[in-house]
């Protein structure tokens, strides 16, 4: 099956998130999919964010993150996942924010602070350290459709789903197919 990175890949909002957003139905060991499992898919993700992640005017070209680095990053992801998933959830751990401190921390004192182009993983260290000490977390929120974690850039804090255009569309068309099931058995 191939795969590519698209836009809606991105609909996080920082790019912290959207590395957590790389495993797909997280909670569903069933049908888990993990987008870094192939190499190659880890390679193209540095790619993509560059030209579509909502930090990469921050951070500007993206390297993927090299080989001997990838089970720190794959720890980072994970350590990001659980720390904001909490927040959002309201169960928050202390242990979780120490887990994600030591993962970034670790991450960037292998790479120079001014080094350009990025690594993939020192910019995505960056932006988790950057969410956890300076976002209003009530502004972090979880897509009710797909699950991932997303920042709600909105102005009223109203914004439901990661992408209107993909899960926003599917949950409507859900609730009409309902409404129009539930009519036509009354």
């Amino acid at each position: 099956m191939t795969f590519s990175w698209t836009p809606h890949r991105f609909a996080g909002g920082a790019l912290a998130l959207d590395v957590a957003n790389s495993v797909v139905l997280r909670f569903d060991p069933a049908r888990r999919i993990d987008r870094y499992a192939d190499p190659a898919g880890l390679d193209g993700f540095a790619d993509a964010a560059t030209r579509f992640s909502a930090e990469n005017v921050l951070f500007g070209p993206l390297e993927p993150v090299l080989p001997e680095n990838r089970a720190a990053f794959l720890h980072l992801r994970e350590a990001t996942d659980r720390h904001f998933r909490a927040e959002v959830l309201g169960n928050s751990s202390s242990q979780w924010l120490a887990d994600l401190l030591d993962a970034a921390s670790s991450i960037i004192r292998r790479h120079p602070l001014k080094s350009m182009p990025t690594a993939l993983d020192a910019a995505a260290a960056r932006s988790a350290l950057t969410l956890a000490t300076s976002v209003d977390p009530e502004r972090l929120k979880i897509c009710p459709n797909c699950q991932w974690l997303f920042l709600d850039r909105s102005r009223n804090r109203s914004r439901t789903w990661c992408d209107m255009t993909v899960c926003g569309n599917r949950m409507k068309a859900s609730r009409h197919y309902h409404r129009q099931k539930r009519e036509l058995s009354a």
